[in-house]
């Protein structure tokens, strides 16, 4: 440990702390706008300065280790200066367009100028004209707002090892861009959204498709159609946030009330697609085990049926597509919990509600931006006869329609969703969590195979935010092991352990794999309330499991509205009608930019 003091206030740190680490155990808040939490200090912006007692030298907090008996000072004339100018060059170079941009009252750099009490334009601006790019049809690039604070390149690169945008130029001409000048939609860019997440500004921000949403929710006469709208796992324990409650509130009852007062006609929950996607993905494994065991694991691990590789997330599904094809007989055929919704929406549903597919538009709120491209990302997704899911809006888009829309959400009472599609068991809300796919897989996997009950369905070796997780369960005598990844930098060392074990003719390491793209899992979606940090991500974790550990059934099997499902329309897990409805494939995508 080390002993130090910020502005006389003594403090004792671990070694290898920072002044800002410091300063935040004194309660002193330095300044900062291209430090996050989430990724290492590189001290681009200059506004953390400090100073040591004895020391005119400004020193970034963010990179500065404290060392033993160091007095530090925070805040004095000349640093208050320092920063203020700082900023003040950084909005030299910067719109001034804040009622139009997506982050207004939400913007890191707008909050600093405020508290620095910059009213004026001290230098002359320095604008450079550059073009939107909106080509993802998810994310949308501003490169004239960057202030080349390095977090997006950063997160592309190091978090999830994707390499969609870097720094081109030099000097006054800097900026974010795809390689060699590409468009973001010829990039590998995988839309997860982690870069608009990230970003302080407007520089990067999710696809706006609420008027989409507003004008079908308001048609009437021959132009109205019948509005079915899913709510995500990971968007009840998120939402609050941007009403002012603490992450993890969990608002569900509340959400269902507030999408009706939007107008939505018909509420379900992706919550019971996710029962469904365990069902088809759970016996899919069961299949896929029994058939290894059968014929020796080291032959199936060279075959590419083991192990069996989880679909729920479309950003690693395109990221697989491009970065790692070998593998795509390992993934799970089964869509994701969203477009099986969609699927069911426009046929079973409408069969019942005696309502034409056509005269359906059918809404997803999504934690994800990569969402929005899975709504159209190939021919099966338009399973029903129609696309299956119109628009998908995240979590950020539905808080701004309920505050247009002058609901007072914290207020409202709950209710309940509808059905058949809306009841759920506690397996299907835990898919909002890194390890939940997997924890909701092994709890019906073990019926499956055993037909047998659970006594105790909680897998707590699975859960948790460590970047790999490892885990075994025995069921009848059968070691299986497991393996879950999320923060898509990780995936690369669990995928190439499995390649390595195929090319010497081993077992696989693992025979079921749950990889989700953003860290925390769907919690920590690219499109979530801004400031998601781990701690706000455990405080959302902990929200869906108390969610689950309240529900009367907690594993999917168990969901009576499933067995009505199958027993009404798909006739089994794995039926040739499941399979049309709730399937997919995938193709390789070659990057045309390495």
């Amino acid at each position: 440990m080390i002993n130090c003091k910020v502005n006389g206030i003594p403090v004792q740190v671990a070694e290898g702390a920072t002044i800002l680490e410091a300063s935040k155990k004194a309660n002193v808040k330095i300044p900062t706008l291209c430090y996050n939490p989430d990724l290492a200090p590189w001290a681009a912006c200059g506004i953390c300065v400090a100073k040591i007692e004895g020391s005119n030298k400004m020193l970034r907090a963010c990179c500065t280790p404290v060392a033993e008996g160091m007095n530090i000072i925070t805040h004095d004339p000349d640093i208050v200066e320092t920063r203020k100018t700082v900023i003040e060059m950084i909005l030299s170079t910067h719109p001034d367009d804040c009622l139009a941009c997506p982050r207004n009252q939400n913007c890191e750099l707008q909050t600093l100028a405020q508290e620095f009490g910059i009213r004026e334009q001290a230098f002359p601006k320095m604008l450079h004209d550059l073009p939107i790019d909106d080509t993802t049809g998810s994310i949308v690039l501003n490169p004239e707002k960057c202030v080349r604070c390095g977090r997006c390149v950063t997160v592309c690169q190091q978090m999830q090892n994707v390499w969609a945008i870097e720094f081109l130029g030099r000097g006054e001409t800097i900026r974010i861009a795809p390689a060699a000048d590409a468009k973001l939609g010829e990039s590998p860019c995988i839309k997860c959204g982690q870069c608009s997440a990230h970003c302080p500004v407007g520089a990067i921000y999710e696809n706006d498709q609420t008027k989409i949403v507003w004008d079908a929710l308001r048609k009437t006469g021959e132009d109205a159609k019948t509005c079915v709208v899913q709510i995500a796992p990971a968007v009840r324990v998120a939402l609050g946030e941007a009403f002012g409650l603490q992450p993890g509130t969990d608002l569900t009852g509340k959400i269902y009330t507030a999408l009706k007062r939007l107008g939505f006609d018909v509420v379900f929950d992706t919550s019971f697609s996710a029962d469904l996607t365990i069902m088809e993905e759970g016996t899919e494994f069961v299949k896929r085990l029994t058939s290894a065991l059968q014929n020796g694991l080291g032959a199936a691990t060279r075959e590419k049926s083991m192990p069996l590789i989880t679909s729920c997330c479309p950003a690693w599904v395109d990221y697989l597509e491009k970065y790692f094809p070998d593998m795509i007989p390992n993934f799970s055929t089964a869509k994701s919990p969203q477009q099986m919704m969609g699927a069911m929406i426009k046929t079973y549903w409408a069969e019942k509600a005696n309502v034409r597919p056509d005269k359906i538009f059918s809404v997803s709120v999504m934690p994800c931006t990569a969402k929005k491209f899975e709504t159209h990302r190939d021919e099966t997704m338009y399973s029903s006869g129609y696309q299956d899911v119109d628009v998908s809006i995240t979590t950020r888009e539905l808080a701004r329609m309920i505050k247009q829309a002058g609901i007072d959400l914290l207020n409202l009472p709950e209710s309940e969703p509808d059905s058949p599609l809306g009841p759920y068991t506690g397996a299907g809300v835990i898919f909002g969590a890194t390890g939940g796919v997997m924890e909701a897989a092994l709890r019906t996997a073990y019926y499956l195979v055993t037909g047998n009950e659970l006594k105790d369905v909680n897998f707590t070796a699975v859960r948790g935010i460590s970047g790999i997780k490892e885990a075994s369960v025995h069921v009848n005598g059968v070691e299986l092991r497991v393996a879950i990844a999320h923060q898509m930098g990780n995936i690369e060392q669990v995928l190439n352990e499995v390649r390595k074990a195929r090319d010497e003719g081993r077992d696989t390491p693992w025979h079921f794999i749950e990889v989700m793209a953003c860290r925390g899992g769907c919690i920590g979606g690219g499109g979530q309330p801004y400031g998601a940090t781990d701690e706000v991500r455990k405080l959302r974790i902990r929200g869906i499991y108390d969610h689950d550990e309240g529900k009367e059934y907690r594993c999917s099997h168990q969901n009576p509205y499933i067995k009505k499902v199958y027993n009404e329309f798909l006739e089994k897990p794995g039926s040739h009608k499941a399979h049309e409805l709730l399937h997919t494939h995938y193709t390789e995508r070659p990057l045309f930019l390495k």
